[in-house]
């Protein structure tokens, strides 16, 4: 896969090539990819324009987000890990400005990346319109003070929640209507532990302060409410093991097939 320091280039490539193709695309092309000199400052203008209200317009978000990647360069580095994770893994993807362009599962995840890093400084009421915003346009609810790795992929992204203890390491796919949730009502440490390289069907549900194993399979429609051990595949309502995942690292792989050992 490209470098990330050549990420960039290649995507002004590929966006100048679809401006030639495409003059109905011309001047968003031009404005949101093509005027701008980084990946982070494109989902600025990009994320800005989607989330903007008439209160709380595009010009002053996208200044907040500019200033915020200023100041958390992670925020910059995880999108091109994000990207890339997309590009390699959904093979809807045969262009590497297709998330970012138009993907609302990547979209939805960097508004994450944004608002976690305003809930850090102690902004929780920006970071909280913020997550409802993105709630709203993206049909994908994340908590602010939850926290997620790199190389994540939202597939379709659609009816994704992520409750505000969870915690998502490196390399995790997650595929639509996803729940990492909580279970009744008491505060603390409530949510999922999702360890690196795990793939999440879609229309699962982890429900509580539970762990799963790194390079774990958890099968469409599951509702997992117990730990699941590395390396193992569940299904099932309530989840239950199957045997061992047949692949290191099942998110790389997106097979959905439950196969197991």
């Amino acid at each position: 896969m490209i470098p990330d320091n050549e990420l960039w280039a290649a995507i002004v490539d590929e966006v100048a090539a679809l401006r030639e193709g495409e003059p109905l695309l011309t001047e968003y092309l031009t404005k949101v990819v093509l005027k701008q000199p980084t990946l982070v400052a494109s989902l600025a203008v990009i994320l800005s324009q989607k989330l903007a209200t008439p209160l709380v317009d595009q010009p002053l978000l996208e200044d907040l987000f500019s200033s915020q990647a200023r100041r958390f360069h992670e925020i910059g580095a995880f999108a091109a890990q994000d990207l890339k994770a997309v590009r390699e893994r959904d093979p809807a993807c045969v262009l590497l400005s297709a998330p970012l362009l138009f993907f609302k599962g990547y979209h939805a995840l960097q508004s994450y990346r944004f608002s976690s890093s305003l809930w850090r400084e102690g902004r929780h009421a920006i970071a909280l319109f913020l997550q409802n915003r993105a709630s709203e346009v993206f049909a994908v609810d994340i908590h602010p003070a939850c926290t997620i790795g790199k190389g994540i992929l939202l597939d379709h992204g659609t009816g994704v929640v992520i409750g505000e203890t969870a915690v998502i390491e490196d390399d995790v796919s997650i595929l639509h209507e996803v729940t990492l949730g909580g279970t009744g009502k008491s505060g603390g440490d409530r949510h999922p532990k999702i360890s690196r390289g795990v793939l999440i069907g879609a229309g699962a549900k982890v429900l509580g302060s539970i762990r799963i194993g790194e390079g774990a399979k958890i099968g469409a429609g599951s509702v997992v409410v117990k730990e699941v051990p590395p390396h193992s595949t569940v299904t099932g309502v309530p989840a239950r093991m199957l045997g061992k995942c047949l692949s290191p690292a099942p998110a790389l792989d997106m097979d959905q097939v439950l196969e197991v050992a």
